[in-house]
C-alpha cells in the first residue's frame, strides 16, 4: 500500500542525491596525473619547437575543453629518469625517446619492467626507419605502445586519453554503459594518425553535448561519459574486445591485413568482420587497406572501405564516424546515402522533427538502431538501452513507433529536468517539470531545500506509486543570491539598508533602484514562457535552517501575471523582487535576526519564481487544497504517537493554513479519526467558512505590484464546483452535520470525502512524503503543498510540494520532576506544553487581558506588545507572553495577528482560550516553527472548559510598569519558575516567591 514500507526510499544514499546525474560521478575513477617526460635536450626541444612544452600540452588539453591536465616532470638522461621514478612523485605514465644518454629507451623500458614496475611506458620515435627497426630487430614487449611522432600534439593527448581508458573501460562500460570505439591497426604510422584524428571527434562531440548540458556539473561529468577507445594489434586481442564490450560497441576501424595465430594474414580484418556480423548485423565498420580491391571484401560483409593511401584518408575516418557512430547532429534520410529530409540537433528538436517525418524514414532508421546509437553517443544510455531491444517488427505499424519514440522522448527529458537544478536557458527552457537558476550563486534555504524535496521524489519512485497523480514541485526559477549582491552593489544599497529604520524610506530607494540589465532580460523570456499565475518566494541563505528557520519572515507575492502588456507584466515582476531584497532589511527581519546568533550583514536573499498551483474559476485562480504536514506531532491524542505526524489542510491557497486560520487536522496514519470534532458545536465554530482565491485581471485594473489573495464566501466555491470535494452540511432541522453537498444546510469545509471516503489519496501521498523527506534529512520534517484536482479531462491530478524545512525537536532526554506543588502557587498549569526543562530567569510578564480584548482591535494590540518586545529586548530582559487565541494567527476570530519579530524576546508564551471558544493549538503557521528554533516554551490552556488552569485574578492584581489597554507589562522582584516536560506534554509555572 502507498504509504506504508518505502524500502526503496531506504535504499536511496549520498551519492545518489549528491549527483545531479546519477552514475556519472564514478566514471573516469583512473586519471593520469603524473607524466614522466625522457628525452634528450634536443628531443625536447623536438617535441617542443620552442621549448615551452608544458605550457602547450595544457593549452592542447584546454582547447579541448578538458579540465583535468595532468602534470609533466621533464628528465634528459636515463639516470635521472631512474632516480624520478624511484624518489619521485607516482607517475602513471611515462613516455621516453629512444636516445636518452647511456641506455637506449627500450632497455629502460625492459628495466622498469624488471622491477614490477606497473605503469605505463610508450617509446616516441622520430621516423618510421627508427620504428621498422626497432619491431623487426627487438623484442618491443616491454613497450605499451610505439607512437610515430609527426609534429602534433593531439598525438599527446591520444596517448594520456589511451592509458586513461585502459583503465577505465571495464568498470565505466558495465556500471553506467559507457560507449567504445575498437581501432585495430597494427601499422605504427598510421594508428599514431588514426589515435589523435579519432580522439579529436570525439572530444568535439564532448564538447557539443556541453553545450546541450542542463548546468554546469551536467556539462562536466558527461565530459567522464564520452565513448572509450580499445586499439588491437591483433586478431585475437580485437576479438577479446569485440566479445567483452560488446554491448557497448559504437564501431569498428579495421585493417584487413594484421596477425592471427601468430602470423600475418591477409583476410584477419575481413574474417574479424565477418564474426562480428553475425553477432550484430547492424554493427558500424569500417575497413582500410592499401590494396583498392578489398573494397569488394568490405562491401561482402556489409562493411565501409577506405585506401590507406587516399590523401584524404583522416577525412574519410572522421565522416565515417560522423555518420555511423551517431556523432553530430541526427540526420533524417529514407535510405542508406539518400538525401537529407531533416535533422535534428538535440533531444528536443528529435521530439519534434519525428511528429513530421516519413514514415519510411522512421523504419529506415529503427531498423538500423540508429536512434539507440545516437542517444548512446549523447551518453543517453538509459534512454538507449530502453529502445534498443524493441525491433520495428514488434510494433503494429510505423505510426505506433513513431508514437512510442516521441513518448519515450517526452518522458526522459521530463524526468531528466526534474532530478537536476538546470542552467536557465531561454531557447530551451520548458515550464512543465523544470527547477532552473538564474546566476551562480546559492539557492538559498528555501530553494535548496525544495531542489532537495525534488530529487528525493525524482530518485524513490514515488510517482509511480500514485496512477493518474503527478507528485512534484511546481515549475521554478531561482535568482541566486549574487544577484542580490550584485544588485545591492551596483545600486550602493549596503550602508543604507543596514542602518535604515524606516520601513517606508527603505521601500521606496529599493524600488527606485535597477536590477542588473541581463537580469531583465531573463525576466522578458520568463514572464513569455510561464504564462500563468506566478508566487514569487523569499529564498533566503538562512531561511529554512534547522535552528533559525526565518520561517514567515520575508516577504511573498503572487501575481496573476495576465496584463496584456508584455512589459507591464515585466514591470511587475521586476518590482515585486525589489520587494523581496527590500525585505531582507525591514524591521520585522532586523527584530529577528537580533533574535539570532547571525549578524544582518551575513544574510543573502534569493528568488524563487514559481507557477501558482491550482485552476482558474471565472476571474479567480486557487488550488482545491492546500496543506502544511509535520512528521512530528506535539499534540497526538489517544492511539495516536508523535511519530506518525500531522497534517492540517484547508481549501483555497495556503494562507488560512500558514497563518493559523480554522483548518482541518488530521493524522496521515489514522485520517478517519477526526479528533478535533467531538460536538456539532465544534463543526461550527472550528471549520472554515471562506477561502482565499488569487483574484485574475487585478494587475489589470490597478496595476498593482502586490495582488493579495482575497477572501471568497463558501458559495463562490460551490458555484465553481469545487467544493463538493471538501465539503460536509449542517442540518438545523436535525441538529447533524453530513458528508457531501446533497442536503440544505450550512456548507463546512471537513474534507470528508478525501479523509472518509477516499476521494484522493491524500493522507497516502502525505504520510509517503513525510516519511521520504524524514529519511532524506536525517530528522523530522515540515512540508507544504498544494493540490489541484480541477486538471482538464485526461490529465493528472497534480499533487504539488512547495516546502520542505527540517523541524527542530528539543532535547528530551532527561524528564523533570515537578515535585509537590501547591495549587494557590502556581500561575499556569497545562497538559499541552511544548518544550522541556526548567526556567528561573523571568522576571517580567507581557499580558493580554482577555477581559480587556476586543476582537475587532487585535492589530493595533499586535502593535502594542510589538513595541514592549522591542523594549524589553533592548534590555535584554527574557519575558513570559500570555495572551487569548491563537498567538500568530491571521484570523482575528481565532487570535492576535503578531508577526514572530513582534514577540522574539519572550522565552515562554502562553495562549488561553476565550470565554466562548476553545483555542486549540497550531502547528501550521511559521509562527509555530519559529517557535520551536527558538526553543521557546509554549503553554495552550482553556480553563473555561477544564483544560489547565491560568489565575487571571492573581496576573489583575500584580505590579504593573506599563500599561496600553489591553496590554500590560508586569515585573517581579523574584523570578517565576517555570518547568516543562516535552515527554507528556506537561508543565507548570510557579508564582513568583514573596519576599
Amino acid at each position: 500500500m502507498p504509504g506504508g514500507d518505502q524500502s526503496s526510499k531506504m535504499e536511496l544514499n549520498f551519492s545518489d542525491i549528491a549527483s545531479p546525474i546519477r552514475g556519472f560521478q564514478n566514471l573516469m575513477r583512473n586519471r593520469v596525473h603524473e607524466i614522466l617526460l625522457v628525452s634528450s635536450l634536443y628531443d625536447s626541444f623536438i617535441l617542443s619547437q620552442d621549448g615551452h612544452l608544458n605550457v602547450m600540452m595544457i593549452g592542447e588539453f584546454t582547447d579541448m575543453n578538458l579540465y583535468h591536465t595532468p602534470n609533466l616532470t621533464r628528465v634528459s638522461s636515463s639516470a635521472e629518469a631512474l632516480e624520478a621514478v624511484h624518489y619521485g612523485p607516482r607517475f602513471n605514465l611515462i613516455i621516453t625517446t629512444s636516445n636518452i644518454g647511456e641506455m637506449h629507451g627500450l632497455e629502460f623500458a625492459r628495466t622498469l619492467k624488471a622491477e614490477n614496475r606497473r605503469v605505463p611506458i610508450v617509446l616516441l620515435a622520430y621516423d618510421q626507419q627508427e620504428v621498422n627497426e626497432l619491431i623487426e630487430r627487438y623484442d618491443t614487449s616491454a613497450l605499451d605502445h610505439i607512437f610515430l611522432w609527426q609534429g602534433d600534439f593531439t598525438a599527446l593527448l591520444a596517448i594520456v586519453k589511451l592509458a586513461e581508458d585502459k583503465k577505465n573501460v571495464d568498470h565505466d562500460t558495465h556500471m553506467m554503459g559507457v560507449q567504445t570505439i575498437l581501432l585495430v591497426e597494427d601499422n605504427v604510422k598510421f594508428y599514431s594518425a588514426y589515435l589523435p584524428a579519432i580522439y579529436t571527434e570525439v572530444m568535439k562531440q564532448s564538447q557539443n553535448l556541453i553545450s546541450e548540458g542542463l548546468n554546469l556539473p551536467d556539462k562536466l561529468l558527461r565530459m567522464r561519459a564520452r565513448p572509450k577507445i580499445l586499439h588491437a594489434t591483433t586478431y585475437e586481442q580485437a576479438w577479446e574486445y569485440y566479445t567483452r564490450y560488446e554491448e557497448y560497441m559504437l564501431g569498428v576501424l579495421t585493417d584487413i591485413e594484421f596477425l592471427h595465430g601468430g602470423k600475418k594474414d591477409s583476410r584477419a580484418g575481413v574474417e574479424l568482420a565477418q564474426q562480428m556480423r553475425k553477432r550484430r548485423p547492424e554493427l558500424p565498420i569500417l575497413m582500410q587497406s592499401f590494396d583498392g580491391s578489398n573494397a569488394e571484401r568490405a562491401q561482402e560483409v556489409g562493411a565501409n572501405f577506405a585506401k590507406k593511401n587516399s590523401p584524404t584518408l583522416l577525412k574519410e575516418l572522421r565522416a565515417f564516424m560522423m555518420s555511423n557512430f551517431g556523432f553530430g547532429d541526427f540526420i533524417f534520410r529514407k535510405q542508406e546515402g539518400g538525401e537529407e529530409l531533416d535533422r535534428a540537433v538535440d533531444l528536443r528538436s528529435l521530439q519534434t522533427k519525428l511528429q513530421t517525418v516519413p514514415a519510411e524514414c522512421l523504419v529506415y532508421h529503427g531498423q538500423r538502431d540508429h536512434f539507440s546509437t545516437w542517444l548512446k553517443a549523447r551518453t543517453e544510455f538509459d534512454l538507449a538501452q530502453k529502445l534498443k531491444p524493441r525491433k520495428v517488427e514488434d510494433y503494429g505499424s510505423p505510426e505506433d513507433l513513431r508514437l512510442e519514440l516521441i513518448e519515450s522522448l517526452g518522458t526522459f527529458r521530463q524526468e531528466r529536468r526534474r532530478a537536476l537544478v538546470t542552467d536557465f536557458d531561454p531557447i530551451n527552457f520548458e515550464a512543465s517539470g523544470t527547477f532552473a537558476v538564474i546566476g551562480e550563486g546559492s539557492l538559498g534555504g528555501k530553494a535548496r531545500g525544495l531542489a532537495f524535496a525534488n530529487r528525493l521524489i525524482e530518485l524513490s519512485g514515488l510517482r509511480d506509486e500514485f496512477s493518474d497523480i503527478e507528485i512534484s514541485v511546481p515549475p521554478t526559477v531561482v535568482l541566486s543570491t549574487d544577484i542580490f549582491d550584485k544588485f545591492m552593489e551596483a545600486n550602493d544599497l549596503w550602508e543604507f539598508a543596514l542602518h535604515c529604520e524606516d520601513d517606508e524610506k527603505l521601500t521606496e530607494r529599493f524600488l527606485q533602484a535597477e536590477l542588473p540589465e541581463a537580469i531583465e532580460a531573463n525576466l522578458r523570456f520568463l514572464t513569455e514562457l510561464m504564462d500563468c499565475p506566478l508566487a514569487v518566494r523569499s529564498s533566503s541563505l538562512l531561511e529554512d535552517s534547522q535552528y533559525q528557520p526565518f520561517a514567515g519572515v520575508y516577504e511573498t507575492f503572487m501575481l496573476a501575471n495576465d496584463h496584456p502588456d508584455p512589459t507591464r507584466r515585466i514591470d511587475i515582476l521586476a518590482e515585486v523582487i525589489k520587494r523581496i531584497y527590500c525585505s531582507t532589511f525591514k524591521t520585522v527581519s532586523k527584530r529577528y535576526i537580533k533574535a539570532t546568533a547571525y549578524r544582518l550583514e551575513e544574510e543573502k536573499m534569493a528568488v524563487m519564481i514559481q507557477s501558482v498551483v491550482g485552476a482558474p474559476h471565472e476571474d479567480r485562480f486557487y488550488p482545491d487544497v492546500s496543506g502544511v504536514a509535520k512528521s512530528h506531532n506535539f499534540y497526538p491524542v489517544r492511539k495516536m504517537k508523535s511519530s506518525d505526524g500531522v497534517a492540517m489542510v484547508a481549501l483555497g491557497l495556503g494562507a488560512t493554513v500558514v497563518d493559523g486560520g480554522k483548518v482541518i487536522r488530521f493524522c496521515p496514519r489514522y485520517p478517519k479519526h477526526m479528533h478535533q470534532f467531538g460536538t456539532v458545536d465544534d463543526y461550527l465554530d472550528n471549520t472554515q467558512r471562506e477561502f482565499y482565491a488569487l483574484k485574475l485581471h487585478d494587475e489589470v485594473k490597478e496595476g498593482m505590484s502586490r495582488i493579495t489573495p482575497q477572501l471568497f464566501d463558501l458559495s463562490v466555491a460551490e458555484k465553481d464546483n469545487t467544493l463538493h470535494r471538501v465539503a460536509s452540511v449542517y442540518s438545523p432541522d436535525n441538529e447533524a452535520v453530513y458528508d457531501g453537498l446533497s442536503r440544505k444546510g450550512v456548507r463546512l469545509v471537513t474534507f470528508a470525502p478525501i479523509l472518509k471516503h477516499n476521494l484522493f489519496p491524500l493522507p497516502e501521498i502525505v504520510r509517503s512524503l513525510l516519511e521520504l523527506g524524514a529519511h532524506g534529512m536525517g530528522r523530522a520534517v515540515e512540508l507544504e503543498f498544494a493540490v489541484n484536482l480541477s486538471t482538464p479531462r485526461g490529465k493528472p491530478k497534480e499533487f504539488m510540494l512547495l516546502q520542505m524545512r527540517p523541524m527542530v525537536l528539543q532535547n528530551e532526554m532527561e524528564e523533570l520532576d515537578f515535585g509537590a506543588v501547591r495549587e494557590k502557587n502556581l500561575l499556569c498549569r497545562s497538559k499541552n506544553v511544548l518544550g522541556m526543562g526548567k526556567v528561573d530567569t523571568i522576571r517580567d510578564i507581557v499580558l493580554v487581558d482577555r477581559e480587556k480584548y476586543d476582537r475587532a482591535d487585535s492589530r493595533r494590540v499586535a502593535d502594542i506588545v510589538g513595541k514592549m518586545n522591542g523594549k524589553l529586548m533592548r534590555e535584554n530582559r527574557p519575558y513570559l507572553l500570555i495572551g487569548v487565541g491563537r498567538w500568530g494567527s491571521s484570523d482575528p476570530f481565532l487570535g492576535i495577528p503578531v508577526h514572530w519579530g513582534q514577540i522574539a524576546g519572550a522565552r515562554v508564551i502562553v495562549e488561553t482560550g476565550f470565554k466562548d471558544m476553545k483555542v486549540t493549538p497550531s502547528q501550521g503557521a511559521h509562527f509555530f516553527h519559529n517557535l520551536t528554533a527558538f526553543r521557546v516554551g509554549y503553554f495552550t490552556v482553556n480553563p473555561d472548559k477544564g483544560d489547565g488552569m491560568l489565575d487571571w485574578e492573581w496576573l489583575k492584581n500584580a505590579p504593573v510598569v506599563e500599561e496600553d489597554d489591553p496590554v500590560r507589562h508586569l515585573r517581579f522582584i523574584q523570578p517565576l519558575e517555570i518547568k516543562m516536560n516535552g515527554k507528556n506534554n506537561a508543565g507548570i509555572i510557579s508564582k513568583p516567591p514573596k519576599r
